[in-house]
C-alpha cells in the first residue's frame, strides 16, 4: 500500500478530512523552503504538494506566479526541487509528497530520468497541470514503473463523458478544481459543487481533493463535507513570502496551517 493509500485510510477510519498544502519549491530560497516543508507535517499536514517553479503557470494566480518567480530568481530548478523532497525524506517517511507542475520542465530534464529521480528522492505522485490524458501516455507508463501515482485534474465544466476519460488511468486521488479560473481567485461555492460531486463519486472510489479558491479555515471546514481532501496553497504561500524579510521566523505558516488541521479534525 503506497503512503497516499495509508494516509487516505488512516483518516476516513478516523473520520477526519486530509489537509493537503502546497508550497513552491525553493520560496523565498532553497534554505527557508525546505525548512517550511519539514514543518509542514507537525503543524498538521497530511500530505504535501510541492510546486515545480515554471517560468509560464497557466493555472497559478498571481500569489503563486510570484512565489515561483522568487524561486526561480533564487536558482530553483526541478533538479533542486528533487532534492528538497530527499532531504525531507530523511526525517520524514510517512508523508506524502505530490509534484506539481508544469510539463514544459519535465521533458526538458528528460521524461525516464525525471521519473526514476523523483521516486528515488521519495515523492508519490505528480500532478502535471498542463498535461491532459490523451497526451500523458508516456509519462504515466514511466511514472507508473516507478510507484510513481498520475493525479489528474477535475473541474466543474467536467461531464460524465469527460469523466470516462479521466478516470482512466487515474491513480493516488482525483483533485477537484473547484472554480473555473486560476489559483487563489474566487471561492467556490459548495452547493452547486455537491451535485457533481456525487456524480463522480458514483464513478470511482478513489479519494477527491478540493482545491482553488479556499483559503481560510472556515473555507476549508466548508469544503471538508464535500470531499475526502482540501488543499490550501495561496494563503499558505502568502505567509512564506515574508519569510526572506523576517529573518526565517516560519511561526505565520504554522500558525495557519494548524488552524486548518484543526477545523479538520472531524467530519461528525
Amino acid at each position: 500500500m503506497s503512503r497516499i493509500e495509508k494516509t487516505f485510510k488512516a483518516l476516513n477510519e478516523a473520520e477526519r478530512t486530509a489537509l493537503v498544502t502546497f508550497i513552491m519549491a525553493g520560496d523565498p530560497d532553497y534554505e527557508n523552503s525546505l525548512k517550511v516543508l519539514k514543518s509542514l507535517p507537525e503543524s498538521g499536514a497530511d500530505i504535501i504538494e510541492v510546486g515545480m517553479p515554471f517560468t509560464d503557470p497557466a493555472a497559478d494566480g498571481v500569489t503563486i506566479q510570484r512565489a515561483g518567480q522568487r524561486a526561480l530568481k533564487n536558482g530553483a530548478n526541478i533538479t533542486r526541487t528533487i532534492d528538497m523532497v530527499k532531504n525531507f525524506r530523511s526525517g520524514n517517511n510517512t508523508t506524502p509528497i505530490i509534484l506539481m507542475g508544469y510539463a514544459n520542465p519535465i521533458y526538458s530534464y528528460g521524461l525516464k530520468q525525471f521519473a526514476k529521480d523523483a521516486a528515488f528522492a521519495g515523492v508519490d505522485g505528480l500532478i502535471i497541470v498542463d498535461l491532459p490524458p490523451e497526451e500523458d501516455a508516456e509519462l504515466r507508463g514511466l511514472a507508473s514503473m516507478q510507484g510513481l501515482d498520475m493525479i489528474r485534474l477535475i473541474t466543474p465544466t467536467t461531464d460524465e463523458k469527460r469523466l470516462e476519460k479521466i478516470l482512466d488511468g487515474a491513480c493516488g486521488f482525483l483533485y477537484y478544481v473547484s472554480i473555473t479560473g486560476v489559483t487563489g481567485t474566487a471561492k467556490a461555492n459548495s452547493e452547486s459543487m455537491k451535485l457533481h460531486l456525487d456524480m463522480i463519486k458514483s464513478k470511482t472510489n478513489l479519494p477527491i481533493a478540493i482545491g482553488f479558491g479556499i483559503k481560510t479555515p472556515n473555507d476549508a471546514q466548508e469544503m471538508s463535507y464535500l470531499g475526502d481532501a482540501v488543499v490550501v496553497g495561496s494563503s499558505i504561500v502568502d505567509k512564506i513570502k515574508d519569510i526572506g524579510d523576517n529573518g526565517g521566523d516560519i511561526s505565520d505558516v504554522t500558525t495557519l496551517v494548524s488552524s486548518l488541521s484543526y477545523v479538520l479534525g472531524s467530519r461528525l
